[in-house]
């Protein structure tokens, strides 16, 4: 089945609200006007129940199909944009400076407005589906949020469903895949303190610059050395701060970086090979060296039922040949990880056509992915909950 013709009919509207949801983006958990635009539409499609401020800002509408049923499942949409400049020159760019929707949630949330609309009009389903609009998945754990805030017993959401674009993937293709599909990120802070000088005296220093510039090279050693090469690991070192003068050593440094996995064991098995390694140079070059490390989103894991599942109906939409099963697992982090924690589901990719990538000064989402996302959505309801 391809695009389903009722929602190729409307399709120009959903674009519409892509367009103004892409000139007005909001960040992290202030998506107020977001996230009241996404209320008043479902409330004007007829969703028997609008929920606002779960998770802070995030929105939960309720749509019943015509035939009861105690079955409910979820779909979910992120909300929130970027603080990155914009640089795409498209008509709709942003009007706010310093931010925008370079990852595509402003497409994410028009596609589920548009399957809610279809599915209010339609109710050729049995049960319950709850359309889901998150605020703050770029590093604010909105989705934890919702949770922590009940709403997977409060709706008594059974299964849940979420969706991505891809740039590189061409438009009309999906991609998914059953168990890791995106990593764990974590994050660290590693603060050396030694004792500054003149540069001309270096003897009298204990240099934090030359000890974080061995740091670096030394932790790259623990993923190559300590890690099976079966598994996968990325340590990156993205921050290093020390000194303002050229002719003076520094009395401290300060290095960030993050950490990415897909193996709990392989996680615990860094963070403990870095806190060991942290604590011989500080010991080893007389410097005092603070180490945090902070655990963030955990790995997406597509569940195997509901992955067979969301595939064959990927399949409907798409054609067989053109929804990639083995899709490569990406080391990028997803807090739609926490709701796969909660229940089961599936998280998919859907192609964004040749732009630039995600978190990208020029990328913009393609309005031909539209239909096929809306129109996914809905055979996923109509399918999954029949009449």
């Amino acid at each position: 089945m391809p695009v389903i013709n009722r929602i190729a009919e409307f399709t120009d509207e959903v674009i519409e609200w892509r367009h103004d949801l892409h000139r007005h983006p909001e960040l992290d958990y202030d998506v107020h006007r977001t996230s009241g635009i996404v209320a008043e539409k479902l409330k004007q499609f007829g969703c028997d129940e609008v929920v606002t401020g779960i998770g802070r800002t995030g929105v939960v509408g309720l749509i019943k199909g015509r035939h009861a049923s105690d079955r409910v499942i979820g779909l979910r949409a992120d909300m929130d944009a970027l603080p990155i400049h914009e640089a795409s020159g498209k008509p709709h760019a942003s009007t706010t400076p310093g931010k925008m929707h370079a990852c595509g949630h402003d497409g994410h949330t028009a596609m589920l407005l548009g399957a809610a609309k279809y599915l209010t009009e339609t109710r050729n389903f049995s049960g319950t589906v709850a359309v889901i609009f998150q605020p703050a998945e770029e590093g604010g754990g909105g989705g934890k949020a919702m949770i922590d805030d009940g709403m997977m017993t409060r709706f008594n959401i059974a299964e849940v469903y979420g969706m991505h674009n891809l740039p590189g993937m061409p438009v009309g293709q999906f991609g998914v895949r059953p168990g890791p599909i995106m990593a764990a990120a974590d994050k660290f802070d590693i603060r050396i303190d030694g004792r500054g000088s003149h540069a001309a005296m270096p003897h009298m220093a204990v240099d934090p610059v030359m000890i974080g510039s061995q740091l670096v090279t030394s932790l790259q050693s623990i993923v190559a050395r300590n890690v099976d090469p079966l598994e996968s690991a990325v340590l990156s070192v993205t921050t290093f701060h020390a000194g303002d003068a050229f002719n003076v050593i520094p009395q401290s440094a300060l290095l960030r970086g993050t950490v990415r996995s897909f193996n709990p064991d392989i996680r615990d098995l860094v963070e403990e090979r870095m806190r060991q390694m942290i604590s011989s140079f500080g010991a080893m070059h007389g410097a005092s060296i603070a180490f945090e490390y902070r655990r963030g989103y955990p790995v997406t894991r597509n569940h195997a039922r509901e992955t067979e599942f969301a595939t064959s109906v990927a399949r409907e939409i798409a054609g067989e040949a053109k929804v990639d099963t083995q899709l490569a697992p990406m080391m990028g982090a997803e807090d739609f990880s926490y709701m796969l924690d909660e229940r089961p589901g599936c998280f998919i990719f859907i192609g964004n056509g040749k732009t630039a990538g995600l978190h990208h000064p020029a990328y913009d989402f393609d309005d031909a992915v539209i239909p096929f996302g809306v129109s996914y959505w809905s055979r996923l309801v109509e399918t999954r909950l029949p009449v």
